[in-house]
């Protein structure tokens, strides 16, 4: 068995009992950091991927670069590594089917799809549509012939574009058309996110970001959600930092925020420590 192989196995393996918290890294060296700190498995952040190229979110980055990008990452550690993948950079089945089958072709332990449109105001597709999107996805992964955790994500409450009780019905459509997890980012409350996780019986992702993080892992595993991701809010946590430490510095001639900075040798350390872990 290759050691992908192992990865894949070991992902997939994650989502069947417990709860775990899966970090977003933004690039190889925040990857292995997070690997070297204990994580069992990342996954990428299309948000903070895009910070990086000094774009703006949603629909900035194409298919390519994001996929590239993701090989990056899984080359990065030896940990299991899932895709953020928006809208799977497409809108017909069809084409979100390849998204599925490049994101095999580079190692990738599974990714996700929202069920959002690329456009302005991030309306959702239809139901009928985001349903064969779903099916076309799941298809393609189980024909990779391995493990592979593919994800449905139904984003419209986070985005406004439909309410919690269209979200369950959203995603015990996608449970029915072969999606292993399910997620609704940012509903109103714990308790709704209690609610969507006894909707289906595959387990459930929540983003520990915004008003929800607040909430510790008990939390989380006590609604019965099994994965946690944090999105992009690391990447924008660390963008935090820089504004503020840049602001006093430019603005105030200040410098005492850099005296919280991590030491140059605990860095090295992670980074070597983190290429190591697999």
């Amino acid at each position: 068995m290759t050691a992908l192989s192992v990865r894949h196995r070991r992902f997939q393996t994650l989502h069947k009992r417990g709860c775990f918290v899966i970090p977003n890294p933004w690039d190889a060296g925040s990857a292995r950091v997070m690997a070297a700190l204990g994580a069992q498995a990342l996954a990428t952040t299309s948000a903070g991927f895009a910070f990086t190229l000094g774009r703006p979110d949603m629909g900035s980055v194409t298919r390519d670069e994001a996929l590239a990008h993701a090989e990056t990452i899984v080359a990065a550690t030896g940990l299991p590594v899932s895709g953020d993948f928006e809208n799977g950079f497409a809108d017909t089945p069809d084409d979100v089917a390849e998204t599925i089958r490049l994101a095999g072709e580079i190692g990738l332990s599974g990714c996700s799809i929202e069920d959002t449109m690329m456009s302005e105001g991030n309306p959702a597709y239809p139901l009928d549509i985001a349903v064969e999107r779903v099916r076309a996805a799941a298809a393609a992964a189980r024909a990779l012939g391995r493990p592979f955790v593919f994800c449905a994500r139904a984003d419209g409450v986070m985005n406004g574009a439909y309410d919690v009780e269209e979200a369950i019905r959203r995603i015990q459509a996608f449970e029915k058309a072969g999606a292993d997890l399910l997620y609704v980012p940012l509903p109103p409350n714990i308790e709704a996110l209690a609610k969507i996780v006894k909707s289906v019986s595959k387990p459930v992702n929540a983003l520990a970001a915004g008003r929800f993080a607040k909430y510790s892992r008990a939390d989380f595993e006590a609604a019965g959600v099994r994965r946690i991701s944090v999105g992009s809010a690391l990447a924008r946590a660390t963008h935090k930092i820089l504004i503020d430490a840049t602001t006093a510095m430019l603005d105030e001639g200040d410098f005492t925020p850099l005296q919280k900075a991590a030491s140059g040798k605990a860095v090295d350390f992670m980074l070597q420590a983190g290429g190591d872990v697999g």
